[in-house]
């Protein structure tokens, strides 16, 4: 991936200016195989601009064992602005005359795995957004885990950010907040399974039309202003 500082700082105040608040480059060949994209495609495409949206801190303060309506239609708000910012950063790099690829922000391909085409948080701890928290989540150092994030693949010539070498440390409120019981010590223990089933919950007794909770986010502070 030809590197080139001029571009990243350009695309960076584009997104900025857009209401970006996350803003990362990661290298993909590696890790194009986990990608559920036609190679066709992806194997043009070897870097990825990693996006991120924080969310309202009084939307996340109304939850507290379970998700709200508000925090539901919240969720789909900034979702859907990041669908839409995407696509015009996505054209703005097209017209630069690269290729560019517009993942969305969350269009799940398998519920039962909560997998979709590419993992958002794995890119983002490439691109140097932060590490993946005992939630399961990315965190970032300043929002914690309190945005949402999307994706482009290209072949812009950016210089790739790096991952950052710090986590959780001694914290551990999603842990003990957890609904499920699905947050253990380790972040590699965590259980999908049991947070899926506390999700088909939330849902079945109508508190949400999605498959979202949010307790643990709420719980996952910003250091930040």
């Amino acid at each position: 991936m030809e590197k080139n500082n001029n571009f990243n700082q350009e695309l960076k105040k584009f997104c900025q200016d857009r209401g970006i608040d996350l803003f990362g480059v990661a290298d993909i060949r590696a890790m194009r195989g986990e990608f559920v994209i036609s190679e066709k495609v992806s194997e043009k495409l070897p870097g990825a601009v990693c996006l991120g949206v924080r969310l309202s801190d009084s939307v996340l303060e109304e939850i507290s064992d379970a998700p709200t309506r508000l925090y539901f239609h919240h969720y789909r708000t900034v979702n859907v602005f990041l669908d839409q910012t995407v696509l015009q950063i996505s054209n703005h790099i097209q017209r630069k005359g690269f290729r560019a690829l517009p993942i969305p922000a969350s269009q799940i391909v398998d519920w039962q795995k909560q997998t979709a085409h590419l993992s958002h948080k794995k890119l983002g701890v490439l691109a140097g957004l932060g590490w993946i928290g005992r939630n399961n989540l990315l965190v970032n150092d300043c929002l914690g885990s309190q945005f949402r994030l999307a994706t482009i693949l290209t072949d812009m010539p950016l210089t790739p950010d790096k991952p950052v070498k710090i986590d959780c440390g001694d914290c551990r409120f999603c842990v003990t907040v957890c609904p499920a019981g699905a947050i253990k010590e380790r972040a590699e223990d965590f259980d999908h399974h049991a947070c899926f089933e506390k999700l088909k919950e939330f849902q079945k007794k109508r508190l949400v039309d999605q498959y979202i909770c949010g307790v643990c986010v709420n719980v996952c502070k910003r250091k930040g202003p």
